[in-house]
């Protein structure tokens, strides 16, 4: 039996990845322009297997890139607890002094920030100098995933503390000499300057040398081109109906498309051709914490958007009694900041329908999430949810909204059977 070619959880290996060509570019031209990047996006979307992929010499080859002049260092955030400063520079310099062990000065020095009780921006431009002394073309690279944790208070971390490391780090990045001998390409779920503390009145925000660039779903093509053509080595022979169901159900989003194969290729290898309906339970009980994950991470401004988006195509779907949500293309309109937020982190699409901007979610499943959240809410969740919802709309609006949940609630096992929700989509297929 071959090897399943689908990774449902963790980086992908490079022999296995696909696609982001035009950010590959965007991450090299970077590097050799000694500038910083910063990607952003929802869970699930790739994000730490670009990271993974930029560890690799022949990815820097085919690039026509000279892997010999980085020292990489790849740290996820989250593994360090609690974060602060010195935790974070403390691995770094580890983690570097296993990529130089051939490099018994630069080692020295290593060693001897990592014996001192502190490590201070003194102590990495020391290092940064080091590397420049050695040799002129040389740099430090640092992968730095889930950079939020970094941007989060904790009982050990204030404020004051990192601002003052975000800035320290800024001034390492932007130095005239030092900085030609660092780059730095973080991930994080939301645009840096959404994150972090309170600027100061005065100064540079400590993201500016930050270039950012959004981790978007795969488009239909590439899904097509890499899972549904039988020359891919991911190809997988399956009805059209259930394909149908696999781009409705994931709509090129990375971690799921990888959850969909997997399942999908373990059943066929074990002689069973599945049917849309137990596909369809199988994948949700795979994926339920990605969506939670996705709902987690959203604002609660961006969480009722979600839920009113939600409900906007249940409209006249409920029971026997139909309903309108009133001057909702209002309320979409006046936030579209936080709708295109939204959509970039691949959440949400927006298409034209008879001259009018329709919201969607990207993947079905997510509408299912979004509407279980509504029908486990109940009035004093909902009660909680008023203020915000106050802040997008008219108080009457507000109870026209209340009474959608109230109806919801009412006519829950209309609307709880994910299953029904996928068959809404593709039209019962068989």
């Amino acid at each position: 039996m071959s090897n399943n070619p689908f990774f449902p959880a963790g980086p992908v290996p490079p022999e296995y990845f696909i696609g982001r060509k035009s950010e590959l570019r965007f991450v090299f031209d970077l590097i050799s322009k000694n500038l910083h990047g910063a990607f952003y996006g929802s869970p699930g979307m790739g994000k730490s297997s670009l990271l993974y992929l930029l560890t690799y010499p022949e990815i820097w080859q085919q690039q026509g890139q000279d892997y010999s002049k980085s020292l990489i260092v790849y740290l996820n955030c989250t593994d360090i607890n609690p974060f602060t400063p010195y935790a974070f520079w403390q691995e770094v310099l580890i983690l570097l002094k296993d990529e130089v062990e051939d490099n018994d000065e630069l080692k020295a020095v290593i060693d001897e920030v990592l014996e001192g009780d502190t490590i201070e921006k003194t102590d990495i431009r020391q290092i940064l100098r080091k590397i420049g002394k050695q040799d002129k073309d040389k740099f430090l690279l640092l992968l730095i995933d889930d950079y939020d944790s970094a941007l989060k208070t904790n009982t050990e971390y204030t404020e004051v503390e990192m601002l003052t490391f975000l800035s320290e780090f800024r001034n390492l990045a932007v130095d005239p000499k030092l900085g030609r001998h660092l780059r730095t390409i973080v991930t994080t779920f939301r645009r840096l300057n959404e994150l972090g503390p309170t600027l100061p009145l005065s100064g540079s925000p400590w993201y500016n040398h930050y270039i950012f660039q959004p981790i978007k779903p795969f488009s239909k093509a590439e899904v097509l081109e890499e899972f549904f053509t039988s020359t891919s080595p991911r190809f997988i022979r399956i009805k059209q109906s259930l394909q149908e169901g696999v781009l409705k159900i994931t709509d090129g989003h990375p971690e799921l498309l990888q959850n969909a194969g997997y399942l999908l290729y373990e059943g066929l290898q074990e002689g069973k051709i599945p049917d849309i309906e137990t596909f369809i339970k199988d994948f949700q009980g795979r994926t339920e914490q990605i969506f939670d994950n996705i709902w987690q991470f959203s604002t609660d401004e961006e969480q009722i958007l979600l839920i009113l988006i939600a409900l906007s195509r249940l409209e006249g779907n409920l029971g026997k009694k139909s309903f309108a949500l009133k001057g909702i293309d209002n309320i979409f309109s006046q936030k579209e900041r936080e709708l295109i937020d939204l959509e970039e982190r691949g959440i949400i699409k927006k298409t034209a329908e008879d001259w009018k901007t329709v919201y969607e979610f990207t993947s079905s499943m997510m509408e299912w999430w979004v509407l279980r959240e509504i029908e486990n809410s109940d009035e004093t969740e909902l009660k909680k949810r008023e203020k915000v919802f106050l802040r997008l709309m008219s108080r009457e609006q507000v109870e026209g909204v209340t009474q959608v949940f109230k109806q919801v609630w009412k006519y829950r096992k209309v609307v709880q059977s994910f299953v029904n929700i996928i068959s809404r989509f593709l039209g019962n297929p068989t």
